[in-house]
């Protein structure tokens, strides 16, 4: 009898995975979302954590998305209205100390050893 080989994915190497689910990319509440809102939802996943909230900034959202700072705000704010991320901490920025960015809370993702909040499925329209 021959070995069997084993298949390896492409990603095994290279490292992270991102992964969303069907149920999410299937809702009323993420489809309804402007594109810009849904390619920063994949910005913020790529810095999430189970311990921590994910700290991401209107600025750095508005370079990597590409948009203009207020297209990036909007998408912000479409996530925070359809309850997709929750604002943890405001950002403040001093010349003299360390400036910090804005972190946020990704309600489809565990946090903290608690399962997702899921708060993006209730009906907010």
């Amino acid at each position: 009898m021959s070995r069997r080989k084993r298949f390896h994915q492409p990603f095994d190497r290279r490292g992270s995975v991102v992964v969303v689910g069907i149920h999410l990319l299937k809702s009323r509440q993420f489809l309804s979302l402007m594109s810009q809102a849904k390619v920063l939802m994949l910005l913020l996943l790529q810095h999430w954590r189970s311990d921590k909230p994910v700290a991401y900034g209107i600025r750095e959202a508005a370079e990597k998305i590409p948009c203009d700072r207020r297209t990036a705000m909007k998408a912000f704010d479409q996530l925070m209205e359809r309850g997709f991320v929750t604002m943890v901490d405001y950002s403040t920025f001093c010349s003299r100390t360390e400036s910090k960015s804005r972190t946020w809370k990704l309600e489809w993702m565990p946090f903290n050893d608690k399962p997702p909040s899921n708060l993006w499925e209730e009906d907010r329209q």
